[in-house]
């Protein structure tokens, strides 16, 4: 389908918002599949953070040039469906392969992590990475421990000594 010059600039704007506001891009080839399937992705991608649109190759491959992101050889070939991961790359990248888990004509291209370019081996792997909440939690256990293990020790001396006056109160009493 052709598009106007003016309708062409309009396109290449949203591709240009959609790739600043993103921490992470993955591309898919989406061959013969449903709408229904589509929206079941879109459903499951949009839950993580993120969006999930259909894309024209040639107008993607002029943004990626303007903002000097090298696409490798076959990326942007035949039909092309973008992922932008906004507030998490790792869950929006788990939430696409989730939801591609049952299609085999869902084919994962590869995708740019900020301006760095992923394989489909590389997005995969950012897709079995724990999502950010899981990650902070266990940074803030690691940073937590180290300060419980000093209260525990300082409050161990006055603990025992507590513990030896009431024994003794207590071997006081029975002898009384």
């Amino acid at each position: 389908m052709a598009l106007s010059r003016q309708k062409k600039d309009q396109v290449l704007a949203q591709y240009q918002d959609w790739i600043e506001r993103s921490q992470a891009v993955l591309l898919v080839e989406y061959t013969g599949l449903t709408v229904k399937q589509l929206d079941a992705i879109r459903a499951k991608v949009r839950e993580s953070g993120g969006e999930f649109h259909i894309v024209k190759n040639t107008l993607v491959r002029r943004v990626l040039e303007a903002k000097d992101m090298q696409a490798p050889q076959g990326l942007l070939e035949n039909s092309t469906a973008m992922t932008f991961a906004f507030s998490d790359a790792a869950a929006t990248a788990k939430a696409l392969t989730e939801a591609a888990k049952g299609l085999e004509v869902v084919k994962l291209k590869g995708g740019f992590l900020e301006t760095q370019a992923l394989s489909a081996a590389q997005v995969k792997a950012l897709a079995e990475l724990p999502p950010l909440p899981a990650v902070r939690s266990q940074l803030l256990g690691v940073l937590q421990a180290p300060a419980g293990k000093l209260v525990r020790t300082l409050a161990e001396p006055a603990r025992s000594l507590a513990a030896v006056f009431q024994a003794r109160a207590d071997q006081a009493q029975a002898a009384a």
